[in-house]
């Protein structure tokens, strides 16, 4: 498929016959303001008025951004064309934006960021001038320009023209001086201007009172007078017609529409109908629905004649009707032939299939209600468009089909479960799918000799399977994922590597989430090689983000940084196209030096990632970043900042196919944790419904292991609080698994956790050695320093305990000194600062605190008087730095005070 752009809506439009020079409209068009409305109805010279300020050279050419909407632009043909045009200014922007647009999901303020961040860049003033944008204004439209009118850069301007009132923050534009409008009481014409146009465009010498007259009753309104001027040029009673003009808009369009129509002859006015049924109009496209009228030589007739056609291009290739002209001229089709109609739908639609043009072959189509050949025409452009990106434009045709034409037809059918799936209807997805299936295997050769041979349709049996990986994935079937991904490869070609790569990687998810790391590096290695053999690099380099984490899990940093590093190179070439990947490699790429204690490379590595982030949409990977920022935030001792960044990081996550392994909620409830707050932790773990008698699973592991954190904590802190046996019987559990599939990583961890617990429990020796162990067992301890020094004070303590351990003393040494060092001069975590001491009678006091009486009813209890009470209750909320009953009690059950 080679369906692109339609070049011609990015023109400014050429220059018509009979133009008026208006400079009181045009000197108040400043070109500094934020946002140009001109707002007023149909045929007041929106568009000409605008086309003619900016071609007089109020802006320079090269930084005019000139977009010519059209009422079948969804919100995602929108702002590609957006983009598209902006970047026919500066080619920069935008560039790590258009898949996001194109792949279904709405523009919404992540995906535009981006998007506003490249137009910040640019040195010079751009002009977007949006024409006709009442026909694409609508709430998920004007949601996102509203967005980017709101953060637009000083040196971009937004021209919009309309026929009614945008959903935009008018009042406030208004009221910070940053909109010039213009509207229908400013674009009528003058009786000067009138009369010059009368005369330049009909060629009409009216009289003064004449022009005056006509001027009044049309109310200056250009589309009438140029009505008007066509049709007083075969009349000679000029009085007798313009005192007959009269009536409100409705009729006065109608009656002149009547009078243009009847003066023209037979063969024009069949051609105007005819051809009335197109958007765009060229010479052979019109021949195709004319028959023998020669459809260049006409066009070029009705542009000498001004008879409401607008030239598209330079080259007067394509042309277009005056938009009220083709309401009127289709109104009259329908009424005299309706059937004419849909056949003159079917022309256009097969001369667009024949010139490759899909989109519009597709539009056609459906206009004609042949719903078979659309849905034939929507399967023929479905390769290029999931190629490319365009999902969106696929599922809005699907949504447009009647429901039995997409039964009969295979390919469409598993799309429509993939809309459901998208739409997170998850139990509707498998009666498509079954639909799909039934009709590939039991369809007559009839009906299937009208389906589109193409590569979907041949890849459609593991496509299939694929789709049922992926649900099964989503509600966390391992079985059912690893049994759809298997029959997905039985019935993939050899050469069809989109598949094969889709089928192993669901087979490496399905071991990855049952916590099979040496399996799960296997088969998602396969996957990134069939990607890489497809050519599909964007899938090759996430899936390379997803092998990565594997290697971490199996405790093997450096290959995940020769992975990362690999993908920078082969994404290098492609500069912002590929920003979103290279963000996550960096991100990648700053963990693991954070978790080396390299802070300073972290840093560079999270620098650089937010600079690519900046020209990308966010992404379903965006929260990785933001996860990385908070372990070296912890790292630096800031624990607030910390927790602020992994709020960011919820709000950005978004359930995908990839098992959630470190869930956002536990990395929060360890930070809590280290300030101490273990009331807060604690709730954490009863709503996530984690125990330590749980059975073990690699997906509830990190949960799991943030729970032992939170059990030593709360036994530090009151020994004989927890119930040790059940810690030391759980990490022994985890150990067992961990070992059995290869999870180095976790393994590691689990030991260290293993050591703290011994040292709690008064076994300092035992502690010792298994810390010796955890660092003997593991390959590449040394990527593994935070680990260590992200346990504080108790961790240090039994480094300094173990520094002249045989082996290990060496090792502990190198921690001690980098937790102490100016390096990590925060590394050992803070506790919590003993709040000053409270009195007797204020420790009384918040132990009633803690009660279901009220104010008074304390007061009366201890036999003090309210006031005494309120003076008790503030040096309590100073001491204990609080704000609210509630913390106060939580604070003290947390010092142990009540």
């Amino acid at each position: 498929m080679t369906d692109a752009l339609v070049e011609t809506r990015f023109h400014l439009p050429a220059p018509r016959r009979g133009l008026v020079a208006r400079p009181r409209l045009s000197d108040r068009l400043t070109s500094s303001a934020r946002l140009v409305l001109v707002s007023a109805p149909a045929g007041f010279g929106k568009t000409t008025l605008l086309a003619e300020w900016l071609r007089r050279g109020a802006v320079p050419p090269d930084r005019i951004a000139w977009l010519s909407l059209e009422q079948s632009d969804s919100p995602a043909d929108f702002w590609t064309y957006v983009v598209s045009v902006l970047q026919r200014v500066d080619p920069r922007v935008g560039v790590g934006v258009m898949d996001a647009l194109q792949s279904g999901r709405p523009a919404d303020p992540a995906a535009l960021t981006p998007l506003v961040n490249d137009l910040a860049a640019l040195d010079d003033d751009v002009w977007l001038v949006l024409d006709d944008y009442h026909l694409v204004d609508g709430e998920t439209t004007a949601s996102g320009v509203g967005f980017l009118l709101e953060h637009l850069p000083t040196t971009v301007h937004l021209v919009i023209s309309t026929r009614v009132d945008p959903l935009l923050p008018l009042a406030r534009l208004r009221a910070r001086g940053e909109l010039v409008e213009l509207r229908a009481a400013d674009l009528r014409f003058t009786v000067d201007e009138a009369s010059a146009y009368l005369d330049e465009a009909g060629g009409l010498d009216l009289a003064t009172e004449q022009v005056a007259a006509l001027e009044e009753r049309t109310e200056g309104w250009a589309a009438a007078l140029q009505l008007a001027a066509l049709s007083m040029q075969h009349r000679s009673d000029l009085d007798e017609f313009i005192a007959g003009f009269a009536g409100d808009d409705r009729y006065v369009m109608d009656y002149l529409l009547e009078e243009v129509l009847a003066h023209q002859p037979d063969h024009v006015r069949d051609f105007l109908l005819r051809t009335s049924v197109l958007d765009r109009l060229t010479g052979p496209l019109c021949d195709a629905l004319t028959d023998d009228v020669d459809g260049t030589s006409m066009l070029i007739e009705l542009e000498r004649a001004n008879l409401f056609l607008v030239a598209l291009d330079d080259r007067r290739t394509w042309y277009r009707y005056h938009h009220l002209f083709a309401d009127v001229l289709r109104a009259r089709l329908l009424a005299q032939d309706p059937s004419l109609v849909l056949q003159l739908h079917q022309r256009a639609s097969r001369w667009f299939e024949a010139q490759d043009l899909l989109t519009e072959a597709v539009r056609h189509a459906l206009a004609a209600r042949d719903v078979e050949r659309a849905a034939f025409l929507v399967e023929l452009a479905a390769p290029a468009l999931r190629r490319n990106r365009q999902e969106a434009t696929l599922l809005g045709w699907l949504g447009e089909l009647p429901t039995e034409t997409v039964r009969t037809h295979p390919v469409l059918s598993a799309f429509m479960g993939y809309r459901l799936m998208l739409a997170g209807d998850i139990g509707g997805v498998e009666t498509w799918l079954a639909a799909a299936e039934h009709a590939l295997h039991t369809a007559d050769p009839a009906i299937s000799s009208g389906w589109a041979q193409t590569e979907e349709l041949r890849s459609l049996p593991s496509t299939i399977e694929l789709y049922r990986a992926a649900i099964a994935q989503a509600i966390g079937d391992v079985a059912g994922t690893e049994a759809h991904a298997r029959r997905a490869l039985e019935r993939a070609d050899p050469d069809d590597h989109m598949s094969r790569g889709g089928a192993w990687g669901f087979l490496g998810l399905a071991a990855w989430t049952d916590g099979d790391v040496t399996l799960a590096l296997s088969t998602f290695g396969d996957a990134v090689t069939n990607l890489h053999d497809a050519g599909a690099l964007v899938d090759e380099l996430s899936g390379s983000v997803v092998l990565a984490d594997l290697w971490l899990v199996a405790g093997r940093p450096s290959r995940a940084v020769a992975l990362y590093e690999s993908g920078l190179r082969l994404a290098e070439p492609h500069g912002n196209a590929f920003a979103r990947a290279s963000a996550d490699l960096h991100a990648g790429l700053g963990e693991i030096e954070c978790e080396k204690n390299d802070l300073a490379s972290a840093r560079r590595h999270l620098e650089l990632a937010a600079a690519l982030s900046e020209h990308a949409a966010m992404g379903e990977t965006g929260f990785r970043r933001y996860v990385a920022m908070s372990r070296v935030a912890r790292a630096e001792g800031d624990l607030a900042l910390a927790i602020d960044l992994l709020r960011e990081a919820q709000w950005l996550y978004r359930p995908s196919f990839f098992p959630d392994v470190r869930p956002i909620g536990a990395m929060t409830a360890r930070v809590r944790i280290a300030q101490g707050l273990l009331l807060d932790a604690a709730d954490w773990a009863r709503e996530r419904g984690v125990e330590l008698t749980d059975d073990v699973s690699y997906v509830r592991e990190f949960d799991h292991l943030t729970l032992v954190r939170l059990a030593l904590a709360q036994e530090r802190q009151r020994p004989g609080s927890t119930a040790l046996g059940a810690v030391t019987s759980l990490l022994d559990r985890l150990a067992r698994a961990a070992d059995e599939a290869g999870r180095a990583g976790s393994l590691l961890e689990i030991r260290m956790l293993q050591a703290l617990a011994s040292d709690v429990s008064g076994q300092r020796a035992a502690s010792i050695e298994h810390l010796a162990e955890a660092w003997r067992e593991a390959p590449e301890p040394s990527g593994c320093i935070r680990l260590f020094l992200d346990e504080g004070l108790p961790m240090l303590t039994l480094l300094r305990e173990a520094a002249t351990h045989p082996t290990f003393g060496t090792h502990a040494n190198r921690l001690i000194s980098m937790a102490t060092s100016g390096q990590a001069d925060a590394a050992a975590v803070p506790m919590p600062t003993p709040p000053s001491p409270l009195s007797e009678r204020e420790l009384q006091v918040l132990r009633l605190l803690d009660s279901e009486l009220t104010g008074p009813e304390i007061a009366r209890e201890l036999f003090i008087s309210p006031n005494t009470l309120r003076t008790h209750t503030k040096s309590i909320f100073t001491k204990l730095d609080v704000t609210s009953r509630r913390a106060a009690v939580r604070r003290g059950h947390e010092l142990g005070l009540s």
